[in-house]
């Protein structure tokens, strides 16, 4: 294993617990941790950046370019995230399996079409 494969995996667990801690310290009411919850889950997302500029920097790749792309995917992996995200509250949560699972495909699906957007199709 390459020094920055286990720096990024070290430094991206820690930012991963961080944050998942702190999102159920702010979520779950009955720990009375709002505050505390969002200061350390900011943390851990300040963390998982600094680890992607690490490796980036361990690895000698070029700066990202921003472009038209770039926006896109991140939008669309973003909107896909968010559609399984509530397809799993309206099961999990709510009680209403037949939409959380209708719902959680098209999320499903919305994320698989990331890999044609950004690898192609040949």
């Amino acid at each position: 294993m390459k020094k920055s494969s286990f720096v990024a995996m070290i430094l991206g667990t820690v930012s991963g617990i961080l944050f998942a801690l702190g999102m159920c310290m702010a979520l779950i009411q009955e720990w009375n941790t709002f505050t505390q919850g969002i200061i350390l889950g900011l943390l851990g997302l300040i963390l998982g950046l600094i680890t992607f500029l690490v490796w980036r920097k361990m690895e000698n790749k070029k700066p990202i370019k921003l472009s038209g792309k770039t926006f896109a995917t991140t939008f669309i992996g973003i909107i896909g995230a968010l559609a399984l995200g509530v397809g799993m509250c309206f099961t999990m949560v709510w009680q209403n399996m037949l939409l959380g699972i209708i719902i959680g495909i098209v999320g499903i699906l919305i994320l698989l079409s990331l890999i044609p957007v950004i690898k192609g199709i040949k």
